[in-house]
């Protein structure tokens, strides 16, 4: 539950594990529901992103070093407060990556900063979730303590013994159902499509996001867009980090070696 070390950022919403002040790129990285910045942490010191870019995970209230903040289930909210974090960072370059919740987050920050600056972001991917115009009720936070449990065991990405430890548990609950609570009641509000390139990736065989859905993202770009489907469930990512790492790799090495982003029409 710990961090590997401490981090080196003044800002409590933004972990940077490995500086990279040569790199030509900063990725954003959003963590899925009840996940921490920690679960980027293989990523931000891959080699295959060296020297490229430089990785900076986004670490939530209420939970590892942040577990005494007051927890937050609103997804504008979360954005809002995320896209203000990076402000002193985006003096380069911004990709952004998001896994399931993460996704959402990185959505709306995307947005955010498009508002802000036409510059950016200069690369959006979008793993695990379905696109915000397919809407789908879900029910996972009003589920009792032991359905909830069921639900991340049969989910995956939370570690077994974390489920099986009484007392890591209570921690561990009020956090996913705060999370789930705040995807599940995030509403999205139609608005013009992003200018940017639009990366979705998607498990051939994951019930929260079929790669029927996760394809419908396509609608929310006016840039090119591309859909990479993996082997596997809802956490296919886990199986397949190292091909995961290359699509996000091959595109910031593209975005490093332009001055401008990517725009046209959606392929």
């Amino acid at each position: 539950m710990s961090a590997p070390h401490i981090p080196d950022l003044p800002d409590p919403w933004l972990r940077r594990f490995r500086p990279r002040p040569e790199a030509k790129v900063r990725l954003v990285c959003f963590p899925h529901a009840g996940g921490s910045a920690t679960y980027y942490h293989a990523l931000a010191q891959s080699p295959a992103l060296m020297p490229t870019a430089e990785v900076l995970a986004v670490q939530y209230p209420g939970r590892q070093d942040r577990r005494k903040e007051q927890l937050m289930d609103s997804v504008p909210e979360l954005a809002d407060r995320i896209t203000a974090s990076l402000t002193p960072y985006d003096d380069r370059p911004l990709a952004l990556f998001g896994h399931s919740m993460g996704a959402v987050l990185a959505f709306e920050v995307a947005q955010r900063l498009r508002e802000r600056s036409e510059n950016q972001p200069h690369w959006l991917f979008v793993s695990g979730r379905r696109a915000p115009s397919r809407f789908r009720r879900g029910t996972v936070h009003l589920l009792g303590d032991a359905e909830l449990v069921d639900e991340l065991r049969r989910v995956g990405g939370t570690d077994p013994r974390f489920l099986n430890d009484e007392e890591l548990l209570a921690e561990i609950i009020p956090v996913v159902r705060n999370d789930y609570r705040a995807t599940e009641e995030y509403r999205w509000s139609p608005s013009s499509p992003l200018r940017c390139p639009v990366t979705a990736l998607a498990g051939d065989r994951d019930t929260q996001a079929p790669p029927d859905d996760v394809a419908a993202w396509r609608q929310h770009t006016d840039g090119p867009f591309d859909l990479k489907v993996f082997s596997g469930g809802h956490f296919y990512l886990d199986a397949h980090r190292q091909g995961v790492t290359d699509v996000v790799s091959e595109a910031l090495v593209r975005i490093a070696g332009r001055r401008e982003p990517v725009r046209g029409t959606a392929q």
